[in-house]
């Protein structure tokens, strides 16, 4: 029983630290994402802002529609360049990389 214990904790230990390695790959493109999601989100803030001052309902509605486009957009790109980052150190880490479908 003893035993038991000694390998299930060396084995959780052992896991934790593997989990914990995020390469230089990784981390590279969770920053260009990051840049990507900003990018993305002061564009969508743009268009909000002038759909507050649109002159027409219909206008309105139709920069929100395109400020939530843009924000989707480039929440789907950060999650490919995310995806190709994990994929990039040879599968060691796209256990926790986004799925883009």
């Amino acid at each position: 029983m003893k035993k038991f214990a000694i390998a299930a904790a060396s084995l959780f230990v052992l896991s934790g630290v593997a989990a914990c390695g995020e390469s230089a790959a990784d981390r590279a493109a969770e920053s260009r994402a990051d840049a990507v999601e900003a990018q993305g989100e002061a564009r969508a803030d743009q268009l909000e802002a002038q759909a507050d001052a649109a002159p027409t309902d219909a206008q309105e509605d139709a920069l929100n529609r395109q400020a939530d486009q843009v924000e989707e957009n480039a929440d789907r790109r950060a999650d490919q360049i995310e995806q190709q980052g994990g994929n990039a150190d040879g599968g060691m880490t796209t256990h926790n990389t986004p799925t883009t479908n």
